[in-house]
């Protein structure tokens, strides 16, 4: 896989949702958005052990860097710390943000929102339509990034997570080609 940059200041507004983000919005820029290795799962499993209740193994996303129908992504910056990361996969027409994560002390300064858009072009490139994703019905940061990049809540899924028990909101964004 070749390692690609975070996309253009110039990415259309639609695909954001409301419009070009501010500064606040923008990670540092020293932050690149690359493909995941192997070799990045350490930093990967410490940030989604903090950021999960049911934390994925490292088995799941080395299986998941063998499939040629998913994508990984990490943020890092110029010492190559992971900052955070994003997966999706697709299946035809249709993508699924599977897991995304950003270090703790790093969030809330558009590192999430970067990776997702970087999700958004792989979507593109790949000819997919729409991308969806599950998140949880609390999670009020989330959905309103999620919103902020188009994403619009289509359905419900009860019960959908554990420990605690939570309804999954399921998302949808069209994928502009």
């Amino acid at each position: 896989m070749a390692e690609r940059d975070l996309p253009p200041p110039g990415t259309p507004p639609d695909r954001r949702g409301t419009g070009a983000p501010g500064p606040e919005t923008r990670p540092a820029p020293d932050i690149r958005i690359r493909d995941m290795r192997a070799m990045d799962l350490p930093q990967v499993l410490d940030i989604e052990a903090a950021s999960f209740a049911t934390p994925w193994s490292s088995r799941t996303f080395l299986n998941l860097l063998r499939r040629p129908n998913a994508a990984l992504f990490v943020a890092e910056d110029s010492t190559r710390r992971v900052l955070g990361y994003a997966v999706v996969w697709f299946a035809g027409p249709e993508g699924e943000l599977g897991d995304v994560a950003v270090r703790t002390e790093r969030r809330r300064v558009g590192i999430g929102s970067a990776l997702v858009e970087r999700v958004l072009a792989e979507a593109s490139e790949r000819g997919a339509t729409e991308v969806y994703l599950e998140v949880r019905e609390s999670n009020e940061s989330a959905r309103r990034l999620y919103a902020r990049l188009g994403f619009e809540v289509v359905g419900r899924r009860a019960s959908y997570y554990a420990d605690p028990v939570e309804d999954a909101l399921l998302m949808k964004v069209s994928v502009v080609r």
